[in-house]
């Protein structure tokens, strides 16, 4: 995104922040309609990539036995690592096709991805761009909110400030579908709201 852009983006930022407070419609509200416009004309671009299709359709397979017990016990699996030495089973998702390829858009975002990934059908991280607290998202509202309400949608979250950065972003989520247009997965995108 050139300069510009940016520019004309971060205008229209505040440009809806004043409208809505204006109106009297909350500050939280504000955010939604420019990270809607950039998870659409972004991230909307190449979430049908093939290594994200693949990397979904492979890991919808290996997991399609997986009880609630089981998708329990790797959750806290992955939390346990997090804050472990050895971390094998975070290690190997963030080191996969997929990981590999959100960290590259993360990049080249110029600061307005904060952090970005990819789940499965159960909500199970297929890969990411940084360490998630937990591997699994099915019981959040970034998964309800998204694949659980089926193709098409896209839920954009509250503002928060992220305590490492102290920037203010909002995660954004959406449906993930396959060629066929059913719904295979979702995406989180962590938008950094003052890059916009």
């Amino acid at each position: 995104m050139t300069f510009a852009i940016r520019r004309h983006v971060a205008s229209s930022l505040a440009l809806a922040f004043i409208a809505f407070a204006a109106s009297g419609a909350s500050a939280q509200e504000a955010h939604v309609a420019p990270v809607t416009d950039y998870i659409k004309q972004n991230v909307a671009t190449w979430v049908s990539d093939p290594v994200i299709i693949g990397a979904i359709k492979a890991q919808n397979v290996k997991n399609a036995g997986l009880s609630e017990a089981d998708i329990i016990a790797l959750d806290k699996k992955w939390r346990a690592e997090v804050e472990a030495a050895d971390k094998p089973m975070v290690n190997a998702t963030l080191g996969n096709a997929v990981s590999t390829f959100l960290k590259d858009k993360q990049a080249s975002s110029k600061g307005a991805i904060a952090e970005v990934f990819v789940m499965d059908a159960k909500g199970l991280n297929v890969g990411q761009s940084d360490v998630t607290s937990d591997y699994w998202q099915g019981d959040e509202a970034k998964f309800k909110k998204s694949f659980g309400m089926g193709k098409d949608v896209l839920f954009v979250d509250e503002v928060e400030k992220d305590e490492s950065t102290q920037a203010l972003q909002s995660q954004a989520s959406m449906t993930i579908v396959d060629e066929t247009g059913t719904p295979i997965g979702a995406i989180t995108v962590g938008v950094n709201l003052e890059s916009l």
